[in-house]
């Protein structure tokens, strides 16, 4: 594989943060050890650890864990030998008081995440972050509802206040690969500083957007083993490390115990198969953030609604994460007009 940066890949698993969407918040302190015990055996560079939305995400608008995150990333901390334990952190659900804790209980990395849009509101904890001497990455997320200038000006604020790297996040799984390779590259032309890459599968090229990604310079890459997260799930990483071995890319993980962690590990967790039916295809076709696919088909149950007409309003009103309120308004409205209609 022909690269556009000579560091060094490094993966960071994310069964354990986005694939929480899918359980529905509810893994057990038990099963937290079990995949980061595995994991770290095989060598995995970074494994991260909190409530699908975040430190502080625990609430009822977003999801009640069944355990206390803190007790899961000290859990994983005990379980970690080699790997980094990370955690994210979306300002506004989680705050600096979070940060300092999963500091203390031994979490090296931070991902800071904000909308697209609104890089601003990630200085203050970018800032504390590196002065604990946490490893501090910014995330932008739903990076496909911006011209790529306003990415790049957005992430040129994000390095400013102190990010070691910037994350591409493709939230909703609605990037093309030609569109990954255009944001990735003007990136890291205009950065000082690592570029990442965060895929989602709704549109069944998460994958390929991440090979396009690590060709155009990327360095901070995604994965998910059993493609477990939100939505259609991210990149698959056994998939992911495979075919990079395969075009000559050793990251010095296990591809064998990968498959093996996936297979008896995570694979009897996950409550239904990561495939991409109707309601993960209209996530990427609308451009609508991966977790709410599950609000919608609850907020289609109760309204008597199809949770991709939701889902399609949505994506027309360009609702973005930490908008979950707005998916039953959204709904009780289309059932307030379907019934005017009739």
């Amino acid at each position: 594989m022909e690269r556009k940066s000579d560091k060094p890949i490094k993966i960071t698993e994310v069964c354990l943060r986005d694939g929480s969407h899918v359980l529905a918040h509810q893994y057990t302190e038990a099963q937290v050890r079990s995949v980061v015990r595995e994991l770290d055996n095989a060598g995995m560079h970074y494994i991260e650890v909190s409530h699908g939305d975040g430190l502080g995400g625990s609430t009822l608008q977003y999801g009640r864990s069944l355990v206390d995150e803190m007790k899961l990333i000290e859990a994983a901390i005990d379980e970690s030998k080699k790997s980094k334990i990370a955690v994210l952190l979306i300002p506004g659900i989680g705050t600096v008081h979070e940060l300092k804790q999963a500091h203390t209980l031994g979490a090296g990395l931070v991902r800071v995440a904000t909308h697209v849009t609104e890089a601003d509101v990630s200085a203050q904890h970018i800032s504390l972050a590196r002065e604990l001497g946490m490893e501090t990455l910014g995330f932008l997320m739903m990076a496909h509802m911006v011209p790529t200038e306003k990415l790049v000006e957005q992430a040129k604020l994000m390095e400013s206040y102190g990010a070691q790297a910037v994350y591409v996040t493709d939230s909703a799984g609605a990037l093309l690969p030609n569109q990954v390779r255009e944001r990735i590259s003007a990136l890291r032309e205009a950065l000082n500083i690592e570029v990442g890459f965060h895929a989602h599968n709704n549109l069944s090229v998460a994958v390929a957007n991440t090979l396009v990604a690590i060709e155009e310079g990327a360095t901070r890459i995604d994965g998910s083993v059993r493609c477990l997260g939100a939505g259609a799930g991210n990149a698959q990483t056994e998939v992911l490390l495979s075919v990079l071995d395969r075009m000559g890319v050793n990251l010095g993980i296990d591809i064998y115990k990968m498959m093996d962690i996936a297979e008896n590990i995570v694979g009897p967790l996950v409550p239904r198969p990561q495939e991409i039916n109707k309601g993960s295809l209209v996530l990427g076709y609308a451009g609508v953030y991966s977790s709410f696919l599950l609000h919608a088909q609850r907020a289609g149950k109760r309204f008597g609604l199809d949770s991709r007409d939701i889902l399609m309003e949505l994506g027309k009103r360009k609702v973005v994460g930490g908008q979950e309120d707005m998916i039953l308004d959204v709904a009780a409205e289309l059932a307030k007009a379907r019934k005017m209609e009739v």
